[in-house]
C-alpha cells in the first residue's frame, strides 16, 4: 500500500480553485501498480459474497471492471444522465464543489443481487451515497463499500454509516 500511496500525485486547484486532486493516472500507468492495486482491493472483501461490482465513471469504472474480472463478477457501470441507452434510474447529490447526478439502468441486476459498490475516492461521500440509492431503487443487497483512497478529514465515511467500508489508501 505504501508503494501505491508513493505514486499518488496531487495537483493544486484542479478541477477548481482550493481542491487538492489526487491524481491516480500514475498507478494506472505502472505495469505492476495497477495490478497491485486491484489485488489489494479484492484481498480488503475476500470475505464477501458479491454478484456485482457497481461503481460511478470515470476513474470508479477502471477499477470496478478490473475488480469484477478479479472476483469473477458481473460489473454495473453507473454513469451520469443520458449516457446509458436504456431505461434507467437517476439520483441528484451534492459533491464537494457542486452537485451532480448518477444513472443506473433499471435492469442492471436481478433483485436481492449482492453488490460491491466501488469507487477511487472517497470525499464527502456524496457519490457513493448516490450510488447506495441507486442500488437501493434495484433491491440490491449491499454487501460492502471500497476506495482505492480515502480522505478522512472530510469524514465522508459517516455519510456511509450501516455499511461495511473498506479504503486502500487514506489520507
Amino acid at each position: 500500500m505504501s508503494e501505491l500511496k508513493k505514486l499518488i500525485r496531487d495537483i493544486p486547484d484542479f478541477p477548481k480553485k482550493g481542491i487538492l486532486f489526487k491524481d491516480i493516472t500514475t498507478i494506472l500507468n505502472d505495469k505492476k501498480a495497477f495490478p497491485s492495486a486491484i489485488d489489494q482491493l479484492a484481498g480488503l472483501i475476500a470475505d464477501k459474497d458479491i454478484d456485482y461490482v457497481v461503481a460511478a465513471e470515470s476513474r470508479g469504472f477502471i477499477f470496478g471492471a478490473a475488480l469484477a474480472y478479479k472476483l469473477g463478477c458481473g460489473f454495473v457501470p453507473v454513469r451520469k444522465p443520458g449516457k446509458l441507452p436504456a431505461k434507467t434510474y437517476r439520483h441528484t447529490y451534492a459533491l464537494e464543489y457542486g452537485e451532480d447526478s448518477l444513472e443506473i439502468h433499471q435492469d442492471a441486476f436481478p433483485a436481492g443481487a449482492k453488490i460491491l459498490i466501488l469507487d477511487d475516492l472517497l470525499a464527502i461521500g456524496g457519490t457513493a451515497s448516490a450510488m447506495i440509492e441507486l442500488v437501493k431503487k434495484l433491491n440490491g443487497e449491499i454487501t460492502a463499500i471500497a476506495f482505492l483512497i480515502e480522505l478522512t478529514f472530510l469524514k465522508g465515511k459517516e455519510k456511509l454509516a450501516g455499511y461495511p467500508v473498506y479504503s486502500l489508501i487514506k489520507y
